[in-house]
Order: structure tokens, then sequence, then C-alpha cells
């Protein structure tokens, strides 16, 4: 996709998704929604990191920098080819994600359905997964190893397995491999129907003029494949223990800071080896989407490093990043690379520096531009072309829960600047942001829909069910959002001109 073309989307996480099967998936409903996109004028389906989710529920703290979620793969699929049978589904919840009978109860539908395979696939079937298991051996022979370890020790974290497979000695996992062959093969079946569903959607997608935006989080899990795998490209003590960590100092909002927790790279072996974990990690995004952006872009030019030992963000440090050297090396492997810098937080000249060098677009927040006067760097008369413009993103509040809680100066600025009311809010800022000469604009579907802060995707330094699981039913969508998104965006030079309908 052209990051220079002027367009617009909406961002939904693809768990949002309406379904029977209690998570949103690749399934029908999934091309449902492509088609509604379509018919509102709308370029772009951002979505949230696709792989597995980690502790709360999280898609930012996953297992896998390159595997995709299990609970993504459609079970309907499955049926069709003849290997799993549905004879009776539970009554989910249809507005919310429960996780905790979700999770097992679609893993064991897709033991179920690996079993079917397993007895009845046609070798073309066999012929198609081998090849792909070959393609991705570079990433995949690590990661199914570590989920079969993982659930032969019951889902202890790598690092409190027998001292051989913590440390990767090579007599035991050549011995695990053989033990485990079964659950090996279970994980890599899951991975390739992942693959194969994710690019039967971005086809018909793409078909329809909408791409892929995914999301790439800039660090990765302690417990993860990725760090069993090259723990030497990690802080880690003889313990396999994070001797810093990653995280952001005290501000305004958070006097403690925020303390990620996860393990920070030693850029200067990866630099050594020319940032080839890199370069596969970013090739692995660029075959799922058709753009991706890129979290905490800041850390690449200076990240903030706690010691491992302190319980907040207190005692951290800021050290320099990468810089330009990590881009250029990846993009000497794989050609211009269609990132979107999230920018958002402590810009300093060194980050903006970055940003001029690599030419990413940056990220524009409009429910931050109205807590001062008119040369604030969020309204939208203040923008860049080369920038990304978002009503909010899925740590934000919707608009109707901004408007719940803003003071009545950012309220009053707010109506003033954007010729709309308390009852058209949503669609007052939906608006604002298609009319800015960014050359994209993201809105979320609540957004859309004119949702209160009850559909809110995520509460940053919060935990809770609340969290990472909300999804909307048909039902909200109706004719009328569709209409009036696509007035918008066609008036703004975003979507199609016709769907203005104005007389010859």
């Amino acid at each position: 996709m052209n990051l220079n073309q002027r367009a617009s989307g909406v961002l939904l996480h693809v768990t949002s998704l309406p379904g029977p099967h209690g998570i949103g998936d690749f399934g029908p409903d999934a091309y449902r929604f492509v088609d509604w996109l379509a018919s509102a004028g709308q370029r772009l389906w951002q979505w949230l990191p696709t792989t597995p989710i980690g502790p709360g529920n999280s898609p930012y703290q996953s297992v896998s920098a390159f595997a995709g979620s299990p609970l993504m793969v459609a079970l309907e699929p499955l049926v069709e080819r003849g290997w799993l049978r549905l004879d009776t589904v539970p009554d989910f919840d249809a507005s919310r994600v429960d996780f905790g009978r979700i999770v097992p109860w679609r893993m064991d539908r897709l033991r179920e359905a690996f079993a079917g395979f397993e007895r009845q696939a046609l070798a073309s079937d066999r012929a198609a997964l081998a090849e792909w298991q070959a393609a991705q051996a570079h990433w995949l022979d690590d990661y199914t190893l570590f989920m079969a370890l993982e659930t032969a020790h019951g889902g202890q974290p790598w690092w409190t397995w027998d001292d051989g497979l913590r440390r990767r000695l090579k007599k035991p996992l050549a011995a695990a491999r053989a033990q485990h062959a079964a659950e090996i093969g279970f994980w890599a079946w899951v991975q390739w129907c992942f693959d194969t569903q994710a690019a039967a959607l971005k086809a018909y997608a793409n078909a329809r003029d909408v791409h892929l935006m995914g999301d790439l989080p800039i660090f990765i899990a302690h417990h993860s494949a990725d760090c069993w795998a090259r723990p030497e490209l990690y802080y880690l003590d003889e313990q396999c223990q994070p001797t810093v960590v990653a995280g952001v100092p005290p501000d305004v909002f958070t006097a403690l800071g925020q303390r990620w927790g996860n393990p920070l790279y030693r850029w200067e072996k990866m630099k050594k080896e020319d940032f080839a974990w890199w370069s596969a990690r970013i090739r692995r995004a660029m075959d799922q989407a058709d753009v991706f952006r890129i979290d905490h872009f800041r850390g690449f030019a200076g990240y903030y490093e706690i010691p491992a030992s302190c319980p907040t963000a207190v005692e951290g440090t800021w050290k320099p990043g990468p810089g330009k050297a990590l881009f250029e090396a990846i993009e000497r492997a794989l050609g211009p690379l269609p990132i979107i810098a999230e920018d958002l937080g402590l810009v300093t000249p060194d980050v903006i520096e970055l940003l001029e060098a690599t030419g990413f677009p940056r990220m524009k927040i409009v429910q931050f531009a109205f807590g001062d006067d008119g040369t604030h760097e969020f309204l939208p008369h203040n923008y860049d072309p080369n920038t990304v413009v978002y009503t909010g993103t899925h740590d934000n509040d919707t608009v109707r829960g901004w408007w719940a809680t803003a003071t009545p100066r950012e309220r009053e600025y707010a109506c003033c600047y954007m010729a709309c009311g308390e009852h058209d809010i949503h669609w007052g800022m939906i608006r604002a942001a298609a009319n800015s000469v960014s050359n994209l604009a993201v809105f979320p579907l609540q957004d859309v829909l004119g949702l209160g802060p009850e559909h809110r995707m995520n509460l940053p330094g919060s935990l809770g069910d609340h969290n990472w699981s909300w999804r909307f039913g048909w039902e909200m969508l109706g004719p009328e959002p569709a209409r009036v998104l696509g007035l918008i965006t066609a008036a703004a030079g975003r979507g199609p001109f016709e769907l203005l309908k104005l007389p010859a």
C-alpha cells in the first residue's frame, strides 16, 4: 500500500468481530466486515497484534513474535474440510470474550480438528503443510518445540525447565523433539491453519481495495520462544532472568512510571548480525499485512532501562537505541518498509531525527488536541501530510467516553473547533480527522458507532476481564454508520466520490 495516498479506515481487532464461537476470528464474519468497510468507502482495516495472547489476555505480551494466535483460527473451514464436527456450541457471550471459557474450549476443538486432519487429510493438504513448514522453519521449529515443552511442563516458564532444555543443549533438545513429535506436529498444523486463513482473508480484502494494517510491539515477552531460542540477544543473568527491563519513566499521569518488565535487547549483538532477527520479524509482518504500525517507536532512538530489582520505573535511565542503522539494515534485506511509527509519549530530538531519517509517518490523536490553544500539535490544522490521524487508539477511551471526563474548557473548545455538540461529538471528531491533511485517517469502530466508555478496548495499567474483550454485534451497525462514514470520507477525498450521490 502507498502510505502517501489519501485514505481512511477503521480500527477493529479481529477478536472483536461477531461470530458463534465466543471470539472473533478469520471466519465468515471477517469477510462480511471487509464488505462493510468497502461499502463505507474505507480502504484500511487496522488490527492489534495477531500473535498469541499473553498475561492478562494482552496481545502485546505474546509467547512468540512470529506465531499467529490459535484463537483466530476459524472453525468453519475445519468443519468444511471434514476435520471437525461441531454438533453443539456453548451459548457464549456475544458482547464480551470470556477468555476463561473460550481458550480451553477452542483449543480442544483445534486438537479434535488436528486428529481429523491426521486421519483423513488429502495428500495435497499434507504436501501443502510440509512445504509451508519448510518455508517457515527459521522460526517455526523453535516455536513448536517451545509450545510442546510448555505443555509438558504444565505451563511453567522456560527458565524453570530442566537445565539441558533451559540452556538448549543439543542432546536434550534432540530427545525432546523425538519425545514430543506429536505435540510439535499439532502446533505446526495450527500455525499452518492460521497462515492459510489469514492469507485468504487478505486476498479477499485486497481484491476489494481494502488493505490490512498490522501492529508490531517493539519488545518481546520474557516467557517466549524468542527469548528462549536466542537468550544471548537479551540482558539475562546466569539464571536466565532479566537484569534490566523495559518501561517508561514517571510523568504527570503516573507518579511511579510504568514498569513493563520486558527483557531489553542487546542491540550491539544484533548489529553484529546485521539485525537479521529484526529483518526476519519484519518479513513475517509484511507477509500478513499491507502496512503495519510499530508500537513505542521512540524506543529505537532511545529506550528507558529499569533495573530488574526495582519494583517501579522510578530508578530507570535512558539508553541509546539502534537508530537508523536498524532500518537501513532491514531495507537492505527487504526493500521499502510500509511502517507507521507510533511516536506518542515523550518525543525528544533524537526521536524526531530518527523519524526524519526513516520518513515513516507519525501518529496524531484528535482527543489530545483541546487542552491548550490553536498551536497545539494535535489540532488537525497543524498536521503534516506524512501522518496518520486517529480519533483515539485502543488505549484511549471512546470519543463519548472522552467527552464524559473532559473539562468544561475542553468540551467548549472542541465544540467550537468541530462545530458539533454532545449528541454528535463522535462524528465531529471523525470529520475533523478526515478533513485534515494527514494522508491516512483511522477511526475505532466504537467511535463510528458513537459508543460510550463501557465499550473501550483497553485501560492501560489496569487488570481485569474488561481489557481486550470487547465485541460488536451486527445489529449495532445498521445502514446509518456506513452511510455517514462514507459521506464524510468521500467529501474529504478519502473514498469514492460517488458515495456523495450529488445531483448532476
